[in-house]
């Protein structure tokens, strides 16, 4: 057994990969052993949340053990690694989508209230002078954009799923919203 974990030892990525294809188990656990301690921290620098970051792990490696015969490597100029990371950017796509078409906004946000937004008194309290009148003289469809996107530091992923808008109605308000906000303090 050693020597064979030695032999799949010197043996590289695209190697690997073929012996995988053939279904070689101990190629796929040498491949995963080198790979993935990378995968992860690639997939982190991306991707804060950690469950997201598993499942696309998994969903990778699953693929790979699936689909390695369709691995063309250096014939086509690519390489195990760089298949590897398309198939593995592609499931983190994958997954922000299917997050973003089930996420549901919190129930709070959900809820409009007739009354002034405790976000709008205190942005009013806080932020004084010509910033302060500009932002409360924005239309309140740009305003809340502005502050989802600026002031609390979400996407525009997060702020569509907040205020239950398409991602570009958010950046073509967000874009309105510094434009008039420029015009206001020039």
């Amino acid at each position: 057994m050693r020597s064979r974990r030695r032999a799949l030892d010197e043996l590289d990525e695209e190697r690997l990969v073929r012996l995988v294809a053939r279904g070689d188990r101990g190629a796929f656990d040498e491949l995963y052993r080198r790979t993935s301690p990378w995968l992860a921290v690639r997939l982190r620098r991306r991707c804060a949340d950690e469950q997201i970051v598993a499942e696309v792990m998994q969903e990778t490696y699953l693929a790979v053990w699936r689909a390695a015969g369709a691995f063309a490597g250096s014939a086509v100029g690519g390489t195990a690694v760089g298949w590897l990371w398309t198939i593995a950017a592609r499931r983190l796509v994958d997954a922000f989508r299917r997050r973003a078409h089930h996420a549901e906004p919190p129930v709070a946000a959900a809820e409009r209230a007739m009354v002034p937004a405790a976000e709008d008194e205190a942005l009013a309290g806080t932020v004084g002078g010509d910033v302060g009148d500009a932002l409360r003289r924005l239309a309140p469809e740009l305003r809340e954009v502005l502050q989802a996107t600026v002031l609390d530091g979400l996407s525009v992923r997060e702020t569509a799923v907040l205020l239950r808008l398409p991602e570009g109605t958010v950046k073509t308000r967000a874009r309105r919203a510094r434009i008039a906000m420029r015009e206001a303090l020039t």
